[in-house]
């Protein structure tokens, strides 16, 4: 039976990322729609109880939490994305939590108020950065040859870089070798790429610049 799949988005949101890679990942053709979060649509209130994206509709059915719908895809569609080992696939949910807390901490980088902050949430990235490190193997991919779901959840992490390269002087991954190869293969991805809209850099400058925080006076 097939069904139809609609994807409720936000066009700069990492989460919203991670589901449209897993739907492309698994090759199914799905709607999206962006919306305005500043000024949520009533019906949108009606899907997502916590008033975030992403969320998914299957056969206009809502599933929320962007951690959720991957895991609902990868069930249910197709070639797991996960590990078949049990431990494994633990480990690998665990790395997607990581990665949220990066995502959280990169929040923290554009909403630093003066130097100081800036300086701190930057070494703090660096070290999140230096852990990833050690995690990783030859590559390409975070377990080797496969395509998982922590690749999914980090893709959007690293796209975050192509607009912070070089602002305030910092070099993100001079230390990581292995993450800045990482980061360069899930650049060239076809999910990855697909998984924004032409202008998101452009849009996520401009998000960037109206912060008014330490970060924004580098980037005018």
């Amino acid at each position: 039976m097939s069904h139809s799949y609609t994807l409720v988005s936000h066009k700069l949101c990492p989460y919203v990322q991670r589901a449209a890679i897993t739907l492309s990942e698994k090759g199914v053709p799905f709607e999206r729609i962006d919306i305005d979060l500043a000024n949520k649509p009533e019906w949108f209130l009606k899907v997502s109880p916590l008033g975030k994206t992403p969320v998914l509709l299957v056969d206009g059915q809502p599933i929320f939490e962007s951690a959720v719908i991957c895991e609902y895809l990868d069930e249910t569609i197709g070639t797991p994305l996960h590990p078949r080992d049990a431990i494994r696939r633990a480990q690998h949910r665990s790395w997607i939590e990581f990665a949220s807390a990066v995502l959280n901490g990169i929040a923290g980088l554009y909403n630093a108020a003066d130097e100081e902050a800036l300086q701190l949430k930057a070494a703090e990235l660096q070290q999140r950065f230096l852990q990833l490190e050690e995690e990783l193997g030859d590559g390409p991919w975070f377990e080797g040859a496969d395509f998982t779901l922590v690749d999914a959840a980090f893709a959007p992490v690293f796209r975050y870089f192509d607009v912070l390269d070089g602002v305030a002087g910092i070099d993100w991954f001079g230390r990581t070798p292995r993450v800045r190869a990482w980061r360069a293969a899930l650049a060239g991805r076809a999910s990855v790429v697909k998984a924004v809209s032409p202008e998101y850099s452009a849009l996520l400058t401009q998000f960037l610049q109206a912060r008014k925080s330490a970060l924004s006076s580098y980037m005018q």
